[in-house]
Formats: C-alpha cells, structure tokens, sequence
C-alpha cells in the first residue's frame, strides 16, 4: 500500500481500536445544549448544533443519510434514519472539527484529486464512471455532501503526513527487523480481511453504537457494499480504501476479532465485535499461510470505446452501434501493449490503460468471468470486445508470472510499519482537537430530526 493510501485508510476504520479517541471523543469535549431550534423555520433548515461555532441543521443530517441510501443501492426508511441518526451526527460533528483544522493549516483539496477520489469509488463497486454522481443528482442529494466527506478525508491525509514528519522515513535496518519477524511467522496463518469500525464515546453506556452497529450490519446483509459503507461510516483509517486492512496475521488483530476470522465463512460478514474502544465488523476475504501462496500475476493493459449514453440492449444507438465497429475493428490490427496504450489514449482515456496502475494484478483474485476471458489470451492479443452499460472494453494481457504472493516485499514492508505511524499520530491527534472543540447539540438532537 502506497503513503498515500495508508493515510486514505486510515480515514475510516482501524483494527486496531483507537481507544483513546474512541472514549476521549464526545465526551472529553467541551459539551453544552444549544436552544430549541426556531419553529419558523423550515424543519431542514432548523439548526441542531454548533461546532467551535460552525452551525449543523437537519439538511446536512438529512443529506448524509440519503447519501448512504443511493451509494449502498439501498432504501432508507424513517427506522433505518432513526437509527443511523447519532451515528451520523458524530460523524459529521468530527468532519466539522478536522475541516476547521484544514482551514486552520490553509489546506487546500484540489478538485481533480476528488474527482479522481469518486472515480476510484465508483471502479471498486463495478459502478461506470459518473454513475455516483448521476444517482446523486437525480435523487435530489446534493453533490457537495459527499465532495465536502471526500474534501475532510483527503484533507486529514495531508494533515498526518504533516504531523508524522521526519518519522516518515523508513530505515533499512527496521525493515531487516521486521522480515526477520515475518520469517519467524512462516507456516502461520493470514488473513485478507476488511473492516468497520464504531468507538463507543461513553463505554459505560454502548448501547447506541451497539445499536447502530447491528443496522449497519443488517444493510451489509442485504447486500450494501462493503467498500461504501467503511468509507461512509467506518472511523479507523482504512474508509477511502473500503476498509481493508489487506493481509494480516493473527497478532496484528484483537484477540476478539481473531476468534471470528478463524471460524466465519469466506465472504460472510460478522456479528459485532466488542473490541477495546468500540465495535468492530469484519469480512475475510481470503486465507493463506505465511510463506506459501503461489498465485498467477498478469500485466494488463486496456482500450476503452465510450458511449455517449447508457445502453439499452434492445435498442442501441447509432453512436454505439458504431463503438462496437470500431472495437471489433481493433481486435483484428492491434497488437503489442503499446498499440493499446495509444489506441486508448486516441479515445480520451475514460479509463486507464493500465488497471494495475502500474502493478501486475492478481488472477486468481478476479471475478470468474474476467479471470476466464483473460486466462485464454495470449500475450499482446486483443481480447474481444467487452461490452458494458457506459461503453466496450478491450483487454490485453503483457506479461503473466508466478509469485509467492505470500512473501512480503520492503517497500510493502515499509508501507506497513508507516501505516503503524500514521495511525498513531491520527488517534493522538483527534484526542487533542476534540478536547479543545466547543460542541453545543440542542438536547434532543440525537433522537429526533423535529
């Protein structure tokens, strides 16, 4: 995992377990209720609280639970808003005190970074590209409601890189260090594992969040993705990574989380796990032992045909009527990935030419469809046209290799131990900015939007 997606996940959730933050949150905070909102006001407008001054109303609460909604594909009823209502407040109370942290620091996001954000978004759930956007807009919620959620998580990125510092840097002899430790695990079992987390603020009184944590689980039952529920709800620091923790041994996880993913079914997700600050929910994705994991790699590249709108397959455009002639034409004379590489460049490059971003991709790891289109082509041959709702897909496999993909290499190493950092420095400095946040909730806040 790169820098920068160490600190993308360290936006939402974290094994671990920030403790500290997680009791020191709300309740460390300086409290006080605010007067009932002003009746002639629209209810939306209504203001329910004010952080360091900075107002919160009912929209902004009514916005982000919408949000959830169309990004998981799912409905929202008045129960599921109830109950997802204090977990939402918290979530925007703490987005308010790290954005005036970023104001404070005069850290500016630019707008293609969160552009690309979304795009990223959208390629880990099989969403097309501008698909978000488009249910967003169509469904009334406001664009700005997950750009500002983006904004704050890339904001706090910066932050941290900012607080680590020179401790940033990795040295070889903590790299020896840890192989020599991972050579001692060999044989050991690992697990690819994802996960949510929920701090309980008073841990004398969980049963909100524990609350909360069965709805959320009840929605991942029901076929909510994953990836977007970390990224709405998790607060450790994997949410822009969907909460993923990758591959991890048994000792880099609570002992309560480690009972279950011995045990749970691949794929399945979990009951809530009381771990040291709070609540976790987690999914394996994958089992392995230490050492000893042949998997088949592939370096791919990929030319994409756009359409201009989405397609009906019963009746398709002329414009894509003609994507699919000149895909087909494609497969008969390019050859060599450098011809694809152009060839997509040529189409404006809707989507990358190299889906690994530069890394080779595991095939074993990849839906069954994909893995059976790919595993037939032969190197720098054209597979045939793929077509999907927003445009056709030509794909082109480069070069295939077997690794022990098991084996963890230095910079993936270094990754980890920075990662260890970077975690530390955002419970540190959550604790501290919340201690000195002035957070006035009117009193019924949390149980009521009225």
């Amino acid at each position: 995992m790169s820098y920068s997606l160490i600190a993308a996940s360290l936006l939402s959730l974290g094994h671990g377990t920030p403790a500290d933050a997680a009791h020191g949150r709300h309740t460390a905070a300086k409290h006080h209720a605010v007067k009932k909102p002003d009746a002639a006001l629209p209810p939306e407008a209504q203001i329910i609280g004010t952080i360091n001054g900075q107002v919160l109303t009912e929209r902004d609460v009514e916005n982000r639970g919408r949000l959830f909604a169309l990004s998981t594909g799912l409905s929202i009823s008045p129960e599921l808003m109830k109950r997802l209502r204090p977990q939402i407040i918290r979530q925007l109370v703490d987005e308010r005190i790290k954005t005036q942290e970023l104001l404070k620091r005069h850290i500016n996001i630019p707008p293609q970074q969160i552009a690309d954000t979304i795009r990223n978004i959208e390629a880990r759930n099989g969403m097309p590209t501008d698909a978000l956007r488009s249910r967003l807009r169509n469904d009334g919620v406001s664009l700005s409601t997950l750009i500002d959620q983006i904004r704050v998580q890339l904001g706090w990125m910066t932050i941290l890189r900012q607080e680590v510092g020179g401790r940033a840097r990795i040295t070889a002899r903590e790299i020896e260090q840890r192989e020599a430790a991972l050579k001692a695990e060999e044989g050991r079992p690992q697990y690819n594992v994802s996960e949510i987390f929920v701090p309980v603020a008073d841990p004398r009184h969980p049963e909100p969040e524990l609350e909360f944590t069965k709805t959320i689980i009840s929605e991942l039952r029901k076929g909510a993705p994953f990836p977007i529920v970390a990224a709405q709800f998790s607060r450790a620091q994997t949410a822009l990574d969907g909460g993923a923790l990758g591959w991890v041994q048994e000792d880099s996880l609570d002992p309560p989380v480690v009972a279950i993913v011995r045990a749970m079914p691949i794929g399945a997700i979990s009951n809530p796990i009381q771990v040291a600050g709070g609540y976790d929910i987690v999914t394996v994705h994958a089992r392995r032992t230490v050492g000893h994991q042949l998997a088949n790699l592939v370096t791919l590249r990929q030319a994409f045909f756009p359409f201009t709108s989405a397609l009906n397959p019963r009746n398709p455009t002329e414009q894509q009527k003609q994507a699919l002639d000149r895909a087909t034409a494609a497969v008969k004379r390019v050859r060599g990935c450098g011809a694809m590489e152009q060839l997509n460049k040529s189409l404006g490059e809707k989507r990358p030419s190299d889906p690994g971003n530069g890394s080779s991709l595991v095939l074993d790891r990849m839906n069954d469809q994909m893995k059976s289109v790919i595993s037939h082509l032969g190197i720098g041959v054209p597979s045939k046209p793929l077509v999907s709702p927003d445009g056709i897909a030509l794909i082109m496999v480069c070069a295939r290799e077997q690794k022990n993909v098991a084996q963890q290499s230095p910079s993936e190493i270094a990754d980890n131990l920075l990662n260890e950092r970077v975690e530390q420095a955002s419970r540190q400095l959550e604790r501290d900015l919340e201690r000195r946040s002035v957070i006035k909730l009117r009193p019924n806040a949390h149980a009521s939007a009225q």
